[in-house]
């Protein structure tokens, strides 16, 4: 059996300008994509509107879903972990064991660079390939991890964003992780957009987004929700301080499995009495020229069968007398591919609707727009229960959840037992029980409808109460379910191994025992 030699992590680097010593990237030809590509499809509010009707802010869902099974696309990783004196216990060993399943995870195109901070922050590692070698000095750099006093979450990113912003080679994907279980100590007056590096605010410019993590009852959530909604991250919640593990695992699982790039959707109308009023698309930036003829959404990064949906709202105008069908709306999407670098273009089929002289039987809505209709409610409903609660109506906070409960339970698809408003139904039953209550809602409730309202406006799932299997839960991709089951296992078989050399410890105690009595 062969051993790698690995030297002791070298002492933490000096401050600087950028860090420009990353290892070269992996030169590998990626395999090609077997012709699989994104996937669009739109969905009209109702199949017909009567040929002497018209329609304002008539629904229209687009649909983008990024392929399956593709070639993954390599990982440059930034690793930002509190190492403040907050974090005792079981935290800094539950920390470890959870980097070191990240390590694990990495492949040797990947490249991982870990930046600790307390009162200051130091990188430990520079932006190294994950061979063999390179695994195993970061995880001697992660066991290296002491509690220090202070905590200084924008020097934390400010080292961070040298190591991606500095980067003399780029792998494809690229990313930076930030836990936290403390309060900044150097912030004023709750600035939290002054904790963020300003090349990571705008999209244009952004090395990738920023994933953060909030560990245990006492992080500031303000903050870490802020600093993921500016960047383009997700903010998760680990209240369960064993969940640490499961909760890196998902992020991990969407972080390396990045398909689609640079998307864009643009939307053209066909008719000349067809234009566009509004376009619904959470955080993604949208725009609709003046005269409302076209109109486009910038979404971004996909990860492998990830989904998005947006309602486009049209006017429809009446139909000339001979007119049956009315054209609505083409969408379009260019991306890059992320494995290969290479753009592609997806059409969906023009959104259309028939014409009839009257409209004699009223189909009932599409399930497909009420679904989206049911989640953005449910998403604005959440924000409204958060402002109540932090103004003190935790009373009024729970009422808003509760009714929007009921609304969905109402709805055709929350009656037709719709996988989606299902989860849906049980996040608002939580949240409910976290948010009356003054206390648990300092406690669990902040924090859970922050990571619950960074999910929604994102359409990507972030890690609230993972140690709960049950629970049915929104925007998880297959490759995420995928790897916190991989986190799961590993753990089991941590706690069969720990109790079997308990047993052991035990049992050589008891005949030690035996034999000096």
């Amino acid at each position: 059996m062969s051993h790698t030699k690995v030297a002791p992590p070298p002492p933490p680097a000096p401050a600087a300008a950028y860090y420009q010593d990353d290892e070269p990237v992996e030169e590998k030809k990626p395999l090609a994509n077997n012709g699989r590509g994104l996937v669009l499809k739109t969905h009209c509010e109702f199949p017909a509107i009567g040929r002497g009707a018209f329609r304002d802010r008539f629904a229209v869902l687009v649909h983008a879903r990024a392929p399956a099974d593709v070639a993954r696309a390599p990982l440059d990783l930034v690793t930002v972990l509190d190492v403040s004196g907050s974090m005792k216990g079981q935290k800094p060993a539950l920390l470890k064991q959870a980097m070191a399943f990240v390590v694990d995870q990495l492949g040797p195109a990947d490249r991982l660079s870990v930046v600790s901070f307390s009162g200051r922050a130091a990188r430990l590692t520079c932006l190294a390939r994950m061979s063999d070698a390179g695994k195993a000095s970061a995880k001697l750099a992660v066991d290296s991890l002491v509690v220090e006093s202070g905590t200084n979450i924008g020097e934390g990113l400010r080292v961070g964003a040298q190591v991606l912003v500095g980067r003399r080679h780029k792998n494809s994907v690229a990313s930076m992780i930030l836990l936290s279980d403390g309060q900044d100590s150097r912030l004023r007056a709750k600035r939290y957009m002054d904790l963020v590096p300003p090349l990571f605010v705008l999209a244009g410019s952004r090395p990738g987004p920023v994933h953060t993590f909030g560990f245990g009852a006492n992080h500031d959530v303000a903050a870490l929700h802020t600093i993921a909604q500016a960047t383009g991250g997700t903010f998760s919640f680990v209240g369960n301080q064993a969940a640490i593990q499961d909760s890196f695992a998902q992020c991990i699982g969407g972080l390396l499995s990045v398909a689609v790039q640079e998307a864009r959707i643009a939307v053209t109308c066909l008719h000349r009495g067809v234009h566009v009023q509004e376009v619904k698309s959470g955080c993604y930036g949208n725009h609709v020229d003046a005269e409302g003829r076209a109109a486009s959404i910038d979404v971004g990064e996909l990860y492998e069968d990830e989904e998005r949906r947006f309602l486009v709202l049209v006017y429809v105008s009446r139909a000339r007398p001979a007119e049956s069908v009315t054209r609505l709306i083409k969408v379009t999407c260019g991306y890059k591919d992320a494995a290969t670098g290479q753009a592609a273009n997806a059409a969906a089929p023009a959104a259309v609707i028939q014409r009839p002289l009257e409209l004699t039987d009223m189909s009932p809505p599409c399930m497909e727009v009420e679904r989206e209709r049911v989640r953005l409610a449910t998403a604005q409903d959440i924000a409204a229960a958060r402002e109540a609660a932090e103004g003190g109506q935790h009373a009024g906070a729970a009422r808003i959840l509760d009714s929007r409960l009921k609304a969905v339970e109402r709805s055709a698809p929350g009656m037709a037992y719709d996988p989606t408003c299902e989860a849906i139904k049980e996040e608002l039953r939580d949240l409910s029980a976290r948010v009356g209550d003054r206390r648990e809602y300092q406690q669990t409730g902040r924090a859970c409808l922050m990571a619950g309202m960074s999910s929604h406006v994102q359409q990507r799932a972030s890690a609230v109460e993972l140690q709960s299997a049950k629970k049915a839960r929104p925007y998880l991709t297959p490759m995420m379910e995928e790897m916190v089951e991989t986190s799961r296992e590993q753990s089991r078989k941590r706690g069969s191994s720990s109790t079997d050399a308990g047993s052991s410890q035990l049992n050589k105690q008891i005949k030690q025992d035996l034999t000096e009595d």
